[in-house]
């Protein structure tokens, strides 16, 4: 059954909320979003919002054997992923967010990271990397350094409103993360 579309006031309300991570231990690889939008947290899960490139690229790059919902989060781990967020409270934009909540979301992610020991993670968002981790000339792709003896990925943002990546771009740089990861290509192409 397909997600109910949230309505202003189910938006407002969702500023409240905090998406649960979908974690287990030794994952492949650990997704990291910057934040959950209003329409996540109105729904209750992530990358939800129409237009949100994330679940297609997930299925380009061969993660998963289809697309996924948004309300099939749960089953990455199925597929050796997980999912989880820099920041937990919900903004209508990641602009809302600090450079305090980002450098404190960062160290808890590597808390989380030691604790679940993903063998890859994968930041969604150029900007939101440079930004948390001080890390001003980081470019996409696999970084220099780990964090807490995880492999570090930066992916572009997969939001509907980041033009400068389209998505055959977005194909290739998942493609080439789960290729990096050692991870079976799951899509049926």
């Amino acid at each position: 059954m397909p997600l109910t579309r949230p309505t202003k006031a189910d938006l407002e309300a969702a500023r409240s909320r905090v998406l649960r991570d979908v974690i287990a231990p030794d994952l492949g690889v650990l997704f990291c979003g910057i934040n959950p939008g209003l329409y996540s947290g109105a729904v209750g899960h992530h990358f939800a919002r129409p237009g949100n490139r994330f679940w297609p690229a997930l299925f380009a790059g061969g993660f998963t054997p289809r697309v996924l919902s948004p309300e099939e989060d749960g089953s990455l781990l199925d597929f050796g992923c997980g999912v989880t967020n820099l920041v937990a409270r919900t903004t209508a934009s990641a602009d809302e967010l600090t450079l305090v909540e980002l450098v404190a979301g960062g160290a808890r992610l590597s808390r989380k990271v030691a604790r679940y020991r993903p063998r890859w993670v994968a930041i969604l968002g150029i900007g939101a990397y440079r930004r948390t981790f001080d890390r001003p000339g980081a470019i996409a792709g696999v970084q220099p350094d780990l964090l807490a003896r995880a492999e570090v990925w930066v992916l572009p943002n997969p939001s509907g409103l980041n033009a400068s990546y389209q998505a055959p771009d977005l194909e290739r740089a998942f493609r080439r993360l789960r290729e990096a990861a050692g991870m079976p290509d799951r899509s049926s192409r």
